[in-house]
């Protein structure tokens, strides 16, 4: 998964600013929650959410996220969504690992104040046309092969990426107004 693409942003798809001439950084590297907060109009708004997203990552790493807490939660299901329907559409978030995030996905994005992204990820949950929103029931559904989700799952991945939301931004701001440092997490 190449996360370094300019913006996340599908070819041919205008490009929005995440930080005017803001550099990128280049990964999480052990900063502290403060640290990577300082860096905000320095670094790109969408690098440092990255940043954020693999710190949280390597603290959850082989405890299946356990011990999250509700907004680092919130980070790794953006991310999540983010990256594999920026890379593959949505038929690459059920398909792949993010998929875990699907039962929260669309509170997620409405926590963050992505209302649009939530109503289209909402479609693109119920052309799964499942009613147990849970990995397993996933797993069956996106086994079969199924032209008509398939048709579905395009016309969202379209308004997804025509959609004009700053998710990286309203992301980055929500932890800004949720953190508070105690330990590595984010409150």
């Amino acid at each position: 998964m190449d996360r370094a693409l300019t913006n996340r942003t599908p070819p041919g798809e205008a490009k929005i600013s995440l930080g005017g001439n803001a550099e990128w950084l280049d990964g999480y590297s052990g900063q502290s929650v403060e640290q990577l907060l300082s860096l905000e109009g320095k670094s790109r708004t969408d690098s440092l959410v990255l940043a954020f997203e693999q710190a949280i990552s390597q603290r959850a790493e082989g405890a299946d996220n356990q011990g999250l807490t509700n907004t680092e939660h919130v980070v790794l299901a953006v991310e999540a969504l983010e990256s594999e329907v920026n890379n593959g559409g949505y038929h690459q978030f059920f398909t792949n690992s993010s998929r875990e995030f699907a039962p929260t996905i669309v509170d997620s994005l409405r926590r963050i104040g992505c209302k649009k992204a939530a109503s289209i990820t909402q479609k693109a949950i119920k052309a799964l046309g499942v009613s147990d929103l849970t990995v397993q029931a996933i797993d069956t559904v996106m086994a079969t092969d199924d032209e008509q989700r398939l048709k579905k799952f395009a016309q969202c991945d379209d308004a997804y990426y025509k959609n004009a939301e700053p998710i990286a931004e309203r992301l980055f701001a929500f932890i800004k107004g949720k953190t508070r440092v105690s330990g590595s997490k984010l409150l």
